[in-house]
């Protein structure tokens, strides 16, 4: 397991019984998570006294609960080498998310470096791009990035992101469209990128009612994206919160479906560090094929 180990500004205090307790720059929040299926006891004083609890309904879904107001202004920030500084808008939202999927940080250091050392121009595809936690960490590194989302609210927090990092003037594409109907259309317009990143949902409805499995769709998916790889691609990222599809399963679909056009494959488990437990906690998978070690 690759483990997201680097940050200053968020911490999971306690996990336990399905739920975790974390605190965001300060500002402590409880929130379910399907992975923690131990009921170890309490270990952290902070769980009566979290400022929020997002509380699952029998009947699906769920809503938040505050002990005190939590501030419009919360802010996470991580630091990518030694000079650049991501910085991200905290709110708790629908579904219990907060803008950020703290994990995710073993992935921007690898793309922040792998593009940093590429010593070339490098044009990034990001789909499913959510708050633009990837979007970030290329653009710091000095890739030209083209953001996709079918949420025009996530892209507008994504956009605050770039503000808050101070990289609004990067060369960022900002694209509210579904994702797969976009790629068919660049693939029509002849369009290429050095790196593909996406982080597909695990379950949706289309446009039309249709529904969207990932375990159903990944492939289909990942050889439409195929087509907008350049003739001298960099790498190209699937992360998956699904738990019926491994690393392993994605790994070996990029593999066979970019017909070893990369040299190299890593397919491994992220996570994140618990302050009183033993392990860390599980948090997603990711599958990427590289140019090189």
């Amino acid at each position: 397991m690759r483990v997201a180990d680097g940050w200053k500004q968020y911490r999971i205090l306690d996990a336990s019984d399905g739920e975790k307790l974390e605190d965001w720059n300060g500002i402590c929040l409880i929130r379910p998570d399907p992975q923690i299926i131990w009921k170890t006891p309490y270990k952290s004083e902070k769980w009566q006294a979290a400022d929020g609890h997002y509380i699952r309904s029998s009947a699906g879904g769920g809503q938040w609960q505050f002990r005190r107001e939590i501030p419009k202004d919360l802010t996470v920030s991580y630091m990518l080498g030694k000079k650049s500084k991501l910085t991200f808008a905290i709110k708790p939202m629908n579904f219990k998310h907060t803008g950020l999927f703290p994990e995710q940080a073993v992935n921007w250091e690898f793309m922040y470096d792998r593009i940093t050392d590429a010593g070339r121009e490098i044009n990034v595809l990001n789909l499913f791009a959510y708050t633009g936690g990837a979007t970030l960490a290329c653009a710091a590194a000095g890739a030209t990035v083209c953001h996709v989302d079918a949420s025009k609210g996530m892209i507008t927090h994504a956009k605050l992101n770039a503000e808050l990092s101070g990289l609004s003037d990067k060369p960022i594409r900002w694209i509210v469209d579904d994702c797969e109907k976009f790629i068919r259309r660049e693939i029509k317009r002849g369009r290429k990128y050095d790196v593909i990143i996406m982080d597909p949902p695990s379950y949706g409805r289309g446009p039309g009612g249709e529904v969207w499995k990932l375990e159903e769709c990944i492939y289909e998916l990942v050889c439409l994206a195929a087509e907008l790889l350049s003739e001298n691609p960099l790498f190209f990222l699937i992360n998956s919160y699904t738990s019926g599809l491994s690393a392993s399963v994605m790994g070996y679909i990029l593999a066979e479906v970019t017909n070893g056009r990369f040299a190299a494959v890593l397919c491994d488990e992220i996570g994140l560090p618990v302050e009183t437990g033993k392990m860390p906690l599980p948090c997603g998978a990711t599958a990427q094929l590289t140019v090189g070690k």
